[in-house]
């Protein structure tokens, strides 16, 4: 799945994996070398370091490996603990769903390590259960767990099932396994088409398009949604981005850099802005708390009326408008 994405978790799972056996056969330099890779990547893969501490912390050349990767991290480490509330204060607090998923994963894991070899369970279970573990009990003072953050630690499953699975006797063994792809090929092939992303962004500017008049004003909320706009500009083009100080090709940046909060709420209250299109995350979504989306929210229900609400996939296309002026 995130190997057909333009983001790093299919490289820093396979950073992780190659990481992992260069420890087992001892090659400190390179195992220093691809983790610190992994890690650059996505620091979060700095959680396989636990993990691997319990197959090789007695092993000097371990420590000195481990040493060299989080000195080797720290400089990211700095520079990104000033935006980390940029980056994910749009997270809340794990989930019910994210704690029965990790019970799952533990079950599952313990279950195949049942009379596994001691040297096999010693590497795969921590991988399979420390990362996500560590990360969702930092995640109950600081919100920071989202799965694919420590996709990585699948590979600790893979071992386990793929060991059970070397030692399996018996004729339907692999018939089982046979059946079991059937439903991973059609999964497959579904990861595939638009309809498995988290957001549809031709459909977002089809609802723009549909409810929008030139010359309206858009309004982003949080600000990285203006991503779903910018890939159509005969729709976005025709807007007047509010909150847009400098755009994405003027600032280098995916989003581009926008406005104070004081300046966009002067921007809104202007009485040239007539009709306001919203683009808002769906329903359920954490409200990002910075100043500035907490001004776009509030300035739009105390000067604007809400006429109509576009649900599609992964987002809200909503239309605002001065009192008695909705369509």
């Amino acid at each position: 799945m995130y190997a057909q994405e333009g983001r790093s978790y299919a490289f820093v799972a396979a950073a992780v994996v190659w990481a992992t056996y260069l420890m087992l056969r001892e090659r400190w330099v390179g195992y220093a070398v691809v983790l610190a890779l992994g890690c650059w990547l996505h620091e979060f893969a700095v959680l396989a370091l636990p993990a691997h501490a319990f197959a090789a912390w007695r092993s000097r050349g371990w420590r000195l490996a481990a040493g060299a990767v989080v000195a080797a991290l720290l400089p990211l480490a700095l520079v990104s603990a000033r935006q980390a509330q940029q980056q994910l204060g749009w997270l809340g607090r794990p989930s019910w769903q994210d704690w029965t998923a990790y019970g799952v994963l533990a079950a599952v894991s313990l279950l195949l390590a049942r009379g596994a070899a001691r040297e096999l369970v010693r590497v795969a279970l921590p991988l399979a259960l420390l990362p996500p573990g560590l990360l969702l009990v930092i995640s109950l003072v600081h919100p920071w767990y989202v799965d694919r953050y420590v996709l990585y630690a699948l590979a600790g499953l893979a071992l386990l099932a793929g060991a059970r699975l070397a030692t399996a006797r018996g004729w339907w063994v692999w018939p089982l396994v046979g059946v079991l792809l059937v439903p991973v090929g059609f999964w497959s092939a579904w990861l595939r088409t638009p309809e498995s992303r988290k957001d549809d962004a031709r459909a977002v500017a089809a609802a723009v398009a549909e409810v929008a008049r030139p010359g309206d004003a858009v309004l982003f909320l949080p600000s990285r949604r203006r991503a779903w706009l910018l890939s159509s500009p005969e729709t976005y083009g025709s807007l007047r981005d509010l909150a847009l100080s400098r755009t994405p090709a003027a600032s280098r940046s995916l989003q581009g850099v926008e406005r104070t909060p004081e300046e966009i709420r002067a921007a809104l209250l202007d009485p040239a802005v007539d009709r306001v299109v919203a683009l808002l995350d769906p329903v359920g979504q954490p409200l990002d708390g910075y100043p500035a989306e907490a001004v776009k929210r509030q300035t739009l229900v105390s000067s604007f009326d809400l006429c109509s609400v576009t649900d599609v996939r992964g987002a809200r296309v909503a239309l605002f408008a001065r009192a008695g002026d909705c369509p």
